[in-house]
């Protein structure tokens, strides 16, 4: 596998209207999404996981910035390009799981439905065991419980193996052995090639990932990889967010930055 680069989003800026005037969801944010990678986004409640998920899923087009699809503009794709590359190749589990099912399809017809969507051959059955749903595969969403309904949501989002599948909090609210089968789940769709990107606050998800980003405020302030240290990211016009146990040593909010010996050091101001 190449492990190529499938989206692409240099200093993303994503403004919502509110009543106090526009509110920024995303600051400049810059990310790139790997086929054949699990990745995590992580952050406290409002830190813009869920907006950058929608940005990345070509659900919302970004207020500003640039984001890339396989190398193409996709400020430049039109509303049916944009609509046949989410049915196509992109695997959507919104944060309740209801939202992402067909209410009117049992748990065997959202499989074959979303088969029938992206133009694959699969074997239902088969993708109802995979998330131990083998006994529910005749029940309507309505009559599943909430962790049912989480991992008949995944499981449908993975037929085909998408270029790319997105979940918002797919084990938020799972027990540890459902957590289990959904994060393999995704570990195999990524085995596959798939692009995988989480949005998470939850432990068990965070270690399943392969990349781990960290948002605050709208603000990329850190990425790490599986067993390594955190870093800080400087996105492209050098901006640096310190992590929040430095921020108690500035508590004016001003620094003194000198460089030192190839190294970079941060004072208080006297």
């Amino acid at each position: 596998m190449t492990n190529e680069s499938l989206l692409e989003g240099r200093e993303l800026l994503q403004l919502y209207a509110a009543r106090t005037g526009p509110t920024q969801a995303l600051r400049g944010v810059d990310v790139t999404v790997t086929e054949g990678r699990i990745r995590a986004i992580t952050g406290p409640s409002g830190s813009g996981k869920s907006t950058l998920l929608a940005v990345l899923a070509l659900r919302e087009r970004p207020t500003g910035g640039e984001l890339r699809h396989r190398g193409r503009l996709v400020s430049s794709l039109s509303r049916r390009e944009l609509q046949r590359l989410r049915r196509n190749e992109i695997g959507w589990v919104a944060q309740r799981p209801s939202h992402s099912l067909f209410p009117q399809l049992d748990a065997r017809g959202q499989i074959t439905q979303m088969a029938r969507l992206r133009r694959v051959r699969v074997d239902a059955d088969a993708a109802l065991a995979e998330v131990e749903l083998t006994s529910r595969a005749t029940a309507h969403p309505g009559a599943l419980s909430g962790g049912e309904q989480q991992r008949l949501a995944v499981a449908a989002a993975g037929v085909g193996a998408p270029a790319l599948l997105i979940a918002d909090e797919p084990t938020a609210e799972l027990d540890d052995d459902s957590a289990a089968l959904v994060l393999r789940l995704l570990r195999s769709r990524a085995d596959q090639g798939s692009a995988v990107v989480l949005a998470t606050h939850d432990a068990r998800a965070i270690g399943a990932a392969d990349t781990v980003l960290r948002l605050r405020h709208g603000v990329l302030s850190g990425e790490h990889g599986s067993g390594e240290a955190g870093t800080a990211t400087l996105d492209g016009l050098g901006r640096l967010q310190l992590p929040e146990e430095a921020l108690p040593l500035f508590p004016d909010g001003r620094v003194v930055v000198t460089v030192v010996d190839g190294h970079v050091e941060l004072h208080p101001p006297d």
